[in-house]
């Protein structure tokens, strides 16, 4: 309930438009990093752990409505979550998606955002589908320590304020 209770159409009462312009709680709202067109944060309901959200700073709903260099730094994020999660999590291989639209899965339909998702060998991704469970063996609290301190080693800190 939580999670449908944050849901929204509008940018007023869009989460991601929210953590996009607040720095202070960052922490707080899992935010890794800014990027000038893009940010990355950790998916508070999250498939496994360590799943990650890369959002658009503005508030669209479709790849159209995003820039060429939008579009770029998107995908740039979306290699460096990865490279991020490969050096703090391990993981064996990835899902990395979009749902476009409330019909293909959209939980937030106005606020284009790709998943990030790590996977291993032998997960228990099939939780979800039997019984609505899900296994997440780290508070994401403590992932989100980890993944911070390695994305400033990495120098993926690139705040754009």
């Amino acid at each position: 309930m939580e999670y449908i209770s944050e849901l929204a159409d509008g940018a007023d009462d869009c989460f991601l438009c929210r953590y996009r312009d607040a720095h202070a709680s960052d922490a707080e709202n899992l935010v890794l990093w800014r990027g000038a067109g893009t940010f990355a944060l950790m998916n508070r309901f999250p498939y496994n752990s360590g799943h990650l959200l890369i959002a658009p700073r503005e508030h669209v709903g479709s790849l159209t409505d995003v820039p060429a260099s939008g579009l770029c730094e998107l995908m740039t994020s979306i290699r460096d979550c990865q490279e991020l999660l490969t050096a703090v999590v391990k993981p064996d291989g990835f899902n990395v998606g979009l749902n476009i639209g409330r019909c293909a899965g959209a939980g937030l339909p106005g606020h284009l955002h790709v998943h990030v998702v790590p996977r291993w060998e032998g997960d228990t991704n099939f939780m979800s589908v039997f019984s609505g469970v899900r296994v997440i063996p780290q508070a994401l609290e403590a992932t989100y320590r980890q993944l911070r301190e390695q994305a400033e080693k990495m120098g993926l800190l690139r705040e754009a304020k």
